[in-house]
């Protein structure tokens, strides 16, 4: 595509009289931008440090779908997919075209899904030059010949720092991410956390790959020596990406993943992991990109004057974030496939300090614990979030979800079922007590855990059934002092963990009841007991 046919483009979308389109441009020549636009800095060893303001997370409750004729009897509306009008969508389009009049722009044509048979161009067009290499890091990217005749199939239009007027805009506050299925073009502005572009092509591709019968999921996945396959679903902060990122095994992707009938693929082309507090000793491999040239570091702490980082620093947030290609990672799958799953991992950081590190699901329960995605909200992950919360996201993933949970669990019921793959859920939040009393999980711990699962260890392992969750809690691990699995061992008072094990158990119920009509009697029956069960095991 010529320089020339790009500004016809861009007009054809009434994007006019700009000062300058960046086409395309590759990594280099956009470090070269962002230092002389003074959008972030360069950081010894060559990453990029930016700041996002005062926004340092999503902001879920600012996240809008127009409400239209051909996608408004399917979208899941609730306060992840809130509706706007499309008269309000073509008025707030408007004001942005209006601002963005006399600026330089920043275009990169991408793709998104692995597999080549749902491969899809998507377009993020951007007032900055870091925005681009976020999209340029994270997306799959085209190749010259497809470049030739390239069509996008969803556009991002991103403006982070124009604002909305909420009483003229109909948003919650100036930040917003608005869908619109139909034309396939999102808007978002007023915020400048990078993680809103990756996450509004997510819901996008959770609207259409489940109508062609592929399950997209929040997950990470990688494969082992043999090409087995794992998955790792979880929300911010329980692990998923440092799990999945393992130097025993190979990355295919570390957090949306797409099931086939093929196989698993990676949507995307690049990872965005949380770096807070993160040492080469226990997450080597992402610590590892925070050293080298091409990765983005949001509000990392960056001393200016010797242009060394601190990944200690949660002075701006406990959110920190790198954004690098996939293919930073050692022995990372570059094709971004495999086969299908044979272990299924269910993270959960769980504050009430009640799961034990790891128990074995039947299929009934897996379903019922995917539609609960239950774990702990952490610091900073999201606006307003200041201490971790009990919070329940069905499909570990309810902010991203365009069509109902139920859809994605009836997906995943049928996969589990027609592949044998076992289903694990792990803790990996606190035990000995909940937040504040207890301490987390040990991330050695999990990781001999998840590695016995992995290798057949725990399949043939000595188990006893959980008296409050039910599943079924391995006795012994290599590697894991076996006081740790049992939850309620750990605890100095066992009555107290009994009561707190009783009050998760009623949280679960409550929360299901949205559900309970539409699965299976079986499903509907596959959580916690809420009759008090003494002692935890049985």
């Amino acid at each position: 595509m010529t320089q020339e046919s790009i500004w016809s483009e861009l007009e054809l979308q009434g994007l006019t009289n700009l000062a300058a389109v960046h086409h395309n441009l590759p990594t280099p020549f956009l470090y070269e931008e962002i230092v002389r636009r003074c959008e972030g800095r360069l950081a010894h060893l060559g990453p990029l440090v930016v700041r996002t303001g005062h926004h340092t997370g999503r902001a879920p409750n600012d996240k809008f779908v127009v409400r239209e004729p051909s996608s408004e009897e399917k979208v899941w509306w609730s306060p992840s997919n809130q509706a706007l009008t499309p008269e309000r969508f073509e008025a707030l389009r408007r004001r942005i075209l209006a601002y963005l009049q006399g600026k330089d722009l920043f275009v990169q044509d991408c793709f998104l899904c692995a597999d080549s048979a749902y491969r899809t161009p998507v377009r993020v067009i951007t007032e900055t030059a870091w925005h681009s290499l976020f999209a340029r890091n994270m997306f799959l990217h085209a190749q010259l010949n497809e470049l030739e005749t390239y069509e996008p199939s969803l556009t991002i239009l991103h403006a982070p720092h124009f604002q909305a007027i909420p009483e003229l805009d109909g948003t919650r506050s100036e930040a917003f991410i608005v869908l619109h299925l139909d034309r396939r073009l999102v808007l978002i502005g007023g915020t400048a956390y990078a993680g809103e572009i990756k996450k509004a092509a997510f819901t996008f591709f959770n609207y259409v790959l489940p109508q062609k019968g592929v399950l997209s999921m929040h997950a990470a996945a990688n494969s082992g020596r043999a090409g087995d396959v794992a998955l790792f679903f979880g929300l911010s902060g329980t692990g998923k990406t440092t799990l999945s990122t393992d130097p025993q095994r190979s990355l295919i992707g570390d957090d949306e993943i797409g099931w086939s009938e093929r196989g698993v693929f990676n949507l995307e082309g690049g990872c965005y992991a949380k770096v807070m507090r993160i040492s080469a000793k226990d997450e080597p491999e992402i610590y590892q990109t925070t050293r080298r040239f091409g990765t983005l570091l949001e509000n990392v702490g960056f001393d200016a004057s010797t242009g060394r980082l601190n990944l200690d620093d949660s002075s701006l947030t406990e959110n920190t974030r790198a954004a690098y290609p996939v293919g930073d990672i050692p022995g990372a799958v570059r094709e971004g496939t495999g086969g299908h799953p044979s272990n299924i991992f269910m993270l959960t950081a769980d504050a009430f300090g009640v799961l034990p590190p790891i128990g074995k699901l039947s299929p009934e329960q897996a379903v019922y614990h995917f539609l609960s995605g239950y774990t702990a909200k952490v610091a900073g992950t999201e606006a307003g979030v200041v201490a971790p919360t009990a919070a329940f996201s069905p499909c570990f993933g309810a902010p991203f979800m365009a069509l109902s949970p139920t859809v994605y669990a009836k997906l995943l019921g049928e996969r589990i079922a027609q592949h044998k793959a076992d289903v694990w859920l792990v803790n990996t939040g606190w035990t000995g007590g909940p937040y504040g009393g207890g301490h987390r999980m040990p991330i050695s711990a999990t990781r001999a855990l998840v590695h016995a699962a992995l290798d057949g260890s725990l399949r043939h392992a000595p188990t006893r059934e959980h008296a409050g969750f039910g599943m079924q809690v391995p006795t012994t691990c290599p590697g894991v002092p076996p006081e740790l699995l049992d939850p309620r061992g750990t605890w100095s008072d066992g009555s107290a963990y009994d009561e707190q094990s009783l009050r998760l158990a009623r949280l679960f119920h409550e929360n299901f009841r949205q559900f309970e009509g539409d699965v299976s009697p079986a499903i509907a029956s596959a959580g916690p007991a809420t009759v008090l069960a003494a002692p935890s095991f049985t």
